[in-house]
């Protein structure tokens, strides 16, 4: 069952700083620490399908997963078969996140119609549904949308697998729930800092912060929690230390339980800190393994 296989901690990482070669040793280390999943983007960098196959023929447990891959990006006949390939070439050990995007990427970097985006995805998975494939029959993965506000959760209950939350608390996690119902699954991100030190865990949240707040899906779902216009544009503490997990290891597991508590299936980390793009902050991964 999907819901077992992903009760571990998974990983949210951006790996096109790496070569290949190096995302998969990547991958095998995360596979080696006991971490049930990798979640990567879709945004200008390499191709998230192409990639995910690569990374699965270098481990043999862990699953993959797009978070997200974008919907304007692919037409929907194109995404099923994405889908169903890379679920039978990774022996199921796939699942594919859906979502649509930003409108500032959608409009003025695809130059694509971004009006009503919640009808756009309800129809894109109707079409996604009806569209003809003739590859091996296999075992369909599970189909998660990119979910945070309430209406858009709803179609993730109503028309896919259930809903990954990105940027979020477990106030989130517990309403998400709510509205999901308690079958469809929950696999939540969690952004994390492990330093003792409230300037440098809020220092490294402040980066990530300025760059989604820009974003008024973000923004907008922030606001909807309660935290307010000054609070995001000061990034004062009530808010920054609500939405990014920062302590030692133990305060940041207690977070990820949190969301478990919630009513979270899943929860992949994010670390914020590292040597730079691509260089994966290990003493994190490590410290909050599910093997340690």
């Amino acid at each position: 069952m999907e819901r077992d296989a992903l009760r571990a901690t998974g990983v949210w990482y951006v790996t096109d700083g790496m070569a290949a070669a190096e995302a998969g040793e990547f991958a095998a280390q995360l596979e080696q620490l006991g971490y049930s999943a990798l979640w990567i983007p879709d945004s200008i960098g390499r191709d998230p399908f192409a990639h995910l196959a690569y990374l699965a023929t270098q481990t043999s447990t862990l699953r993959f997963a797009t978070g997200i891959a974008s919907i304007f990006n692919r037409h929907p006949g194109t995404m099923k078969q994405a889908w169903l390939t890379l679920g039978e070439q990774t022996n199921d050990r796939f699942v594919l996140g859906l979502g649509v995007s930003h409108q500032p990427i959608v409009v003025g970097l695809r130059k694509l119609d971004y009006s009503k985006p919640r009808t756009q995805m309800q129809q894109y998975l109707s079409a996604m549904d009806e569209s003809q494939y003739r590859g091996p029959a296999g075992a369909v993965p599970p189909r998660l949308l990119a979910a945070l506000g309430p209406r858009m959760l709803e179609t993730a209950r109503d028309q896919a697998d259930g809903a990954h939350p990105y940027f979020t608390t477990p106030e989130h996690t517990a309403a998400a729930r709510e509205i999901l119902g308690p079958d469809k699954l929950l696999c939540v991100e969690q952004k994390v800092a492990l330093t003792t030190d409230p300037a440098v865990g809020r220092e490294r949240a402040a980066g990530t912060i300025a760059g989604y707040a820009r974003l008024p899906n973000y923004r907008n779902n922030w606001l909807r929690l309660g935290y307010t216009e000054d609070e995001i544009e000061q990034l004062d503490p009530r808010f920054v230390d609500a939405v990014v997990a920062w302590g030692d290891a133990d305060a940041i597991r207690r977070r990820v339980q949190d969301h478990y508590d919630a009513g979270a299936d899943h929860v992949c980390i994010q670390p914020l800190g590292g040597a730079g793009h691509g260089v994966p902050d290990w003493d994190v991964l490590e410290s909050l393994a599910p093997t340690a």
